[in-house]
């Protein structure tokens, strides 16, 4: 996979250089809000983000899919994470499915990144990697992130617990493979 952009980001595999950025956005209690008990850990020391990154990169090599750095692409500075993940499960009955997630710096909050981060790897997932189905959870009281995957298109399908955490959570197929479902159909009826 190559590195891509939307009108204000720029999205790339994580490296070790992005340790001083994910340490600011791990480090802060208000980025953890909703994670705890759904796979959030706060980082106490920049060896632990560095952890993640590698952790993350592994990813990278055993699914060839992974969260990537968030840039501006503006001044490329690193705002955050954002990307598909493979999930083994189980997560509320699911197995092996793609998470749609991200994570941004509080200083980028507010301003549109969130969703225009997820529109771009829902999009990507589907267009590029022609995943059939794209699935997303959050914290039922993160208000913010279930607007933004309802916002991009994933339906909200029901409510589960995850350990302590109410969670919800939301699913989309992929439109272009549904098309050509119905024209394989239409065509087998001739």
């Amino acid at each position: 996979m190559q590195p891509f952009e939307s009108a204000r980001l720029l999205f790339r595999p994580l490296h070790e250089d992005d340790t001083p950025g994910m340490f600011v956005m791990d480090s802060d209690p208000a980025v953890h809000r909703y994670l705890e008990g759904i796979g959030g850990h706060m980082s106490t020391t920049p060896a632990q983000s560095l952890e993640v990154i590698r952790f993350v990169q592994a990813q990278y090599t055993a699914n060839g899919i992974g969260r990537w750095a968030v840039t501006l692409r503006a001044t490329g500075e690193f705002m955050g994470w954002a990307g598909l993940k493979k999930v083994a499960g189980p997560i509320n009955g699911h197995y092996d499915f793609y998470d749609l997630g991200y994570r941004f710096i509080p200083r980028y909050w507010g301003q549109g990144y969130g969703y225009e981060a997820a529109q771009a790897w829902l999009d990507y997932g589907f267009q590029q990697l022609a995943l059939p189905r794209i699935c997303g959870y959050a914290a039922a009281e993160n208000a913010g992130s279930c607007r933004i995957l309802e916002k991009i298109g994933l339906r909200r399908t029901n409510e589960f617990m995850e350990e302590s955490v109410r969670c919800v959570w939301f699913e989309a197929d992929n439109p272009a493979l549904k098309q050509v479902s119905a024209e394989t159909k239409r065509i087998q009826a001739g």
